[in-house]
Parts: C-alpha cells; sequence; structure tokens
C-alpha cells in the first residue's frame, strides 16, 4: 500500500501552490506558441515558405517544419545553458530569464514581415526567431519540472509533475482553439493576409502575466552542495548522469513521438493529405487536445497510488496497439462523425497517460546538483528527434511514398520502442523522497 500523503502546514502549502503556478504559466505560454505555429502550417508555409511564383505541392509545407524542426535541435543546447544556470544558481533566475526571452521571440514572430515583403530574407528571420525560441524552451521544462515537484508535499510528486504536462495541453488547446475562432470569424483571405498574426501578438500578455508571477517568487536558498573535487568523482557523476539521459529518452519518445502526431501534425496532415478544410482540421485537432488535457492529472495523480510504471505503460501500449486503425477510421469518409469524434478524443487520451506521470518520473531519475540538466537535456534530446522532426518526417514520407498511414506507423513504433525501457522502471520509485 501506498503511505498517505502528509498534509503540508499552511505556509508549506502556500508556497507549494506559488511554485506551482509560477511553474506552470511559463509551459502554458510555452506550448500556446507551439500549438499556434502547427495550426497556422499552411497559413506560414504560404506566407514565408512559398516564392512569389508559387511553387506547389508539398515543398512549402515541408520546409515549414523543417523550420520547426531547427528549433527543437537547439532545444538541447538550451536545456545545457538554462540547464546548468538553474542547477547552479537556482531554478527561479533561470526561469525569469527563459520566459522572457521566449515571450520577446513568439511576439517578434508575430511581427515579421512576409515573403511578399522583404522576399527570401523572411523564411531566415523566422527560422532565427524559431532557434531563439528552441534554446529557451530547452531551459523551461528542465527547471520548470524541478522548481514543481522539489516543492510537492510528501506523495503528490506526480501529481504536481502532471500539472506541468497539463499547462503543456492547456497551452496547444488554447492555440487550436484559437486559431479554430479566427478561422470562423475572419474570412480565409483575412486570415491569410494579418489574422494569423493575432494568436502570435496575444504572447505578450500572456509572457508579462507569467513573468510577474515567477519574479514574484521567494529566493532560493544556495544549491545543493556539489560533488567533492576530484577527477574519478566528476567521471563517474558524469557518466552516471549520461546513462540517466539516455534511459530518459527511451522512456520519453513515445510520448514525444505521439504527442506531435496527434496534437500538432494532425491539422496539417487532415488538410494535406485527407483533404479536410481547415476548420474541419482545426476541429479534429482540439478534440484530440481535449482528450489529452482531460488524462493528464488523473493519470499523475494515479501514478502517486500505483506508481508510474502501469500507468506510461498502458499508454505506450495502447499507442501501439491502437494508432492505425484510428487513423483507417479517420481515412473512412463513410466513418460516423460520433466515432472520428471519439478516435481523436482517445487518441489524446492515449498520450496523457504518458505525459501525466512523465515529469515526476524524470526527475526521480536524477539527483539534485543535476536535475535541471539531466531531466532537461533527456526531454530536450527526444524532442529534437522525436517531436521536432515529426511533421517533417510524416509530410516528406507520405509525399515520397504515397501511404497515408505514415504517422500511424511513426507513433506506434516509437510507442513500441518506449515501452521497452518503460518496463524497466522500478515500482517504488515514487514513494521516496527526491535523490
Amino acid at each position: 500500500m501506498t503511505p498517505l500523503a502528509v498534509r503540508p502546514t499552511a505556509p508549506a502549502a502556500v508556497h507549494s501552490r506559488r511554485v506551482l503556478l509560477a511553474g506552470a504559466a511559463g509551459n502554458f505560454v510555452e506550448w500556446y506558441e507551439f500549438g499556434v505555429y502547427g495550426a497556422f502550417a499552411t497559413v506560414i508555409a504560404e506566407r514565408f515558405f512559398t516564392p512569389a511564383a508559387g511553387q506547389g505541392g508539398a515543398g512549402p509545407l515541408v520546409a515549414t517544419y523543417a523550420s520547426f524542426a531547427v528549433a527543437f535541435f537547439f532545444r538541447p543546447a538550451g536545456a545545457l545553458l538554462f540547464g546548468r544556470l538553474g542547477d547552479r544558481i537556482g531554478r527561479r533566475p533561470a526561469l525569469i530569464l527563459v520566459i522572457a526571452l521566449m515571450t520577446l521571440a513568439t511576439t517578434l514572430i508575430g511581427l515579421l514581415p512576409t515573403r511578399a515583403t522583404v522576399g527570401a530574407a523572411a523564411p531566415w528571420l523566422l527560422t532565427g526567431l524559431r532557434i531563439l525560441q528552441g534554446l529557451c524552451l530547452g531551459g523551461e521544462f528542465g527547471g520548470a519540472v524541478a522548481l514543481m515537484t522539489e516543492s510537492a508535499p510528501p506523495g503528490r510528486r506526480g501529481r504536481h509533475g502532471a500539472w506541468q504536462s497539463f499547462t503543456v495541453a492547456l497551452g496547444l488547446l488554447a492555440g487550436a482553439a484559437v486559431a479554430a475562432l479566427l478561422a470562423t470569424v475572419l474570412s480565409p483571405a483575412a486570415l491569410h493576409a494579418w489574422g494569423w498574426r493575432i494568436p502570435f501578438l496575444l504572447a505578450l500578455p500572456l509572457g508579462l502575466a507569467a513573468y510577474r508571477l515567477r519574479s514574484a517568487l521567494p529566493d532560493e536558498p544556495g544549491p545543493p552542495p556539489r560533488t567533492p573535487p576530484g577527477g574519478s568523482t566528476r567521471s563517474t557523476t558524469r557518466s552516471t548522469t549520461a546513462r540517466a539521459v539516455v534511459l530518459g529518452i527511451g522512456r520519453l519518445m513515445g510520448w514525444s513521438a505521439a504527442g506531435y502526431t496527434f496534437l500538432v501534425v494532425l491539422p496539417s496532415y487532415l488538410q494535406a493529405t485527407l483533404g479536410a478544410s481547415f476548420r474541419e482540421a482545426l476541429i479534429a485537432t482540439t478534440l484530440a487536445n481535449l482528450g489529452f488535457a482531460a488524462a493528464i492529472l488523473p493519470a499523475g495523480i494515479l501514478s502517486d497510488r500505483v506508481g508510474r510504471r502501469p500507468v506510461m505503460l498502458a499508454g505506450a501500449l495502447a499507442v501501439t496497439l491502437f494508432a492505425l486503425p484510428l487513423l483507417h477510421l479517420l481515412q473512412d469518409p463513410a466513418a460516423p462523425a460520433p466515432a472520428r469524434a471519439a478516435a481523436v478524443l482517445a487518441a489524446g487520451a492515449t498520450v496523457g497517460l504518458l505525459a501525466g506521470p512523465g515529469p515526476a518520473m524524470l526527475a526521480e531519475m536524477f539527483p539534485a546538483r543535476v536535475r535541471c540538466t539531466g531531466l532537461g537535456l533527456a526531454y530536450a534530446l527526444t524532442g529534437a528527434v522525436f517531436s521536432g522532426c515529426a511533421g517533417l518526417v510524416i509530410t516528406t514520407l507520405t509525399a515520397a511514398t504515397g501511404d497515408p498511414d505514415i504517422p500511424a506507423y511513426y507513433a506506434a513504433g516509437a510507442c513500441a520502442l518506449s515501452a521497452l525501457a518503460l518496463s524497466g522502471l522500478r515500482g517504488d520509485d515514487h514513494r521516496g523522497p527526491l535523490r
């Protein structure tokens, strides 16, 4: 039996809630922007990556996702940079810097001139801002998860860590919902001409609110004591951390690949491959994100009771078994609308089973002195390979092979491998204190 959680004292509970809110707010802003970018991928392809003469086919969309992937490949560098800051000088100052830079980059995307105005410089300017975002976002996850799980009362790390993933879901959902609203109230011409800028500009007030929340947190104690000097000891620590990062990548790859396949890539896939309208694709994505959001907190809470392994294994195996049947249902023009809606809701919920316990699982893999860097690097490297490349790989392979089942193969294959890595989780890691 899992021991009952100890009820925190009033000051400790207030501090825990403040930390939870400040950490979650930055994640919301981060993933709101990613949701917007994914929802408007076809519009961005037209405005920034299509030459004046008008290039047909999937070329501009592939270029858009290449820009998307570039940002992810800079996230490991950001995880190292901001993770080291978080581990050496404290979680709070690193997270304040991250949210300030991230808000600036997102707002500037909404102000960028398009290719019609500045020519070939437009995609390079966009890609440069995506790189800045990638660096900042690489430091966001490690610092936020460390802050939120370290402040959690006993027996509630899964619940607190799940709030990180829950605000990811809220951000993606908000991005898709804003895009759907604009597609409803604006004409297609207005949406493509200037309406697409509005969601990016909304990141400014959102980011400022998150900045204020993080700035209001009290100063932290000094950094945890580091390993005593000594070459062999430092070498052992680095080797242990590196092994934990590699293992963390294996445990996260299914969450990463399935999450981006079902929650971010879905709108442009439905339009480009299945001929859905922009509005239909956004509605499907909104439903998938609703299913994702609904499953996260229950999954995190359940993992505090039964452990991280059974909950996350259930999610990975569900995607492995049902990704292809789900996609076939979406491809069937005779399938009733309620069945399609239930399918995308279920797809999102399976990802939620992975995302709910995932942050706490990672925090439990690393000691305090390298926690920001270690878990941030594992997450960033996984994202660079399996999330950032999801749109590029799926779009390219679908265009090259003509096989509309590529997204299902991608998500199911990654989750099958992830299930193997998750099977090695210890059943009692959720019960003890963090190292």
